[in-house]
């Protein structure tokens, strides 16, 4: 297995960090990865050590404001902030892999971040993995917190509203040890102006999602204290491609791919992968399926 890293021009002229992890034979294949909020590409090794030996080039990103990317930590001036970095990123792995078939892997915020770039279209994907994806909160938000958000966000978007629970990342104590111990995994309070970008995005994702149309797997913990389980069916409902799968797994937290059943969840995405891959598809709706 080959590591190399670099940066690229992100927002604003940013400077936004990616590494890869390349086979050391032909390459088959590229997964592009796209984190969740406060996080960083660097943490999804058990995809790395489950794709690259069969021959997967597996590439991350680390958003703007996280790991080693430029950028005030958790704060985006707009969401296309996320979504511009990342759509040069793909474009440069098509560059890098001709002819490769390539799979966005995105997880909670990276995988509201990939369906909105899904939703504006243009893009050299044979098919997407959605982990998690931060597209629904736990609750109703009520008018009074709503009009708050967007007045800080207009006003002081940096003020810095709540931070995540680390212990909803997974029941395996020894991910959350790592994920709080980690140097470049943020653990202070986001931002507002965040926040309402982050609304916003979710709410026009729910009315667009007709627009996704390429292969689609969206998998999910079922005991996700982090995001609300029914964004995802509610997603997977309402997505327009005509291959799509949504697989929820009962008792997990909201890392699926970090939980103690993580290959059962690993070899589920790995099957699914391969099978668009290598052109074995089928062009009829799988049935939600729960473990």
């Amino acid at each position: 297995m080959v590591h190399e890293e670099g940066f690229f021009g992100g927002a604003g002229g940013a400077r936004t960090y990616y590494q890869c992890w390349l086979p050391a034979g032909e390459i088959r294949a590229t997964l592009a990865v796209a984190h969740g909020l406060a996080e960083h590409g660097g943490r999804y090794m058990n995809l790395v050590n489950c794709f690259v030996p069969s021959g997967y080039a597996v590439y991350a990103i680390d958003h703007f404001g996280h790991g080693k990317s430029e950028g005030p930590r958790t704060y985006v001036g707009q969401f296309g902030d996320y979504t511009e970095p990342l759509r040069t990123f793909t474009g440069m792995i098509a560059q890098k892999q001709p002819d490769k078939p390539m799979i966005l892997l995105g997880h909670s915020m990276g995988g509201l971040i990939g369906a909105m770039y899904l939703i504006e279209g243009h893009h050299p994907l044979a098919g997407a993995v959605l982990s998690g994806p931060l597209v629904k909160m736990h609750g109703s938000v009520s008018p009074v917190l709503v009009l708050l958000v967007k007045t800080l966000s207009s006003f002081m978007p940096r003020f810095r509203l709540v931070g995540l629970d680390a212990h909803g990342v997974s029941r395996d104590p020894d991910v959350v040890r790592a994920y709080v111990e980690d140097p470049l995994v943020y653990t202070g309070k986001t931002t507002a102006r965040l926040a309402a970008e982050l609304s916003k995005t979710m709410a026009r994702v729910a009315a667009e999602a007709g627009k996704i149309t390429c292969p689609l797997l969206i998998v999910q913990g079922g005991a996700d204290r982090l995001v609300d389980p029914e964004g995802s069916r509610m997603l997977y409902d309402r997505a327009g491609s005509i291959d799509k799968t949504l697989k929820i797994y009962d008792g997990l937290f909201h890392e699926v791919f970090n939980e103690p059943e993580r290959d059962v969840v690993l070899g589920d995405v790995k099957s699914w992968v391969e099978a668009r891959v290598d052109g074995r598809k089928s062009d009829r709706q799988e049935p939600l399926l729960s473990r």
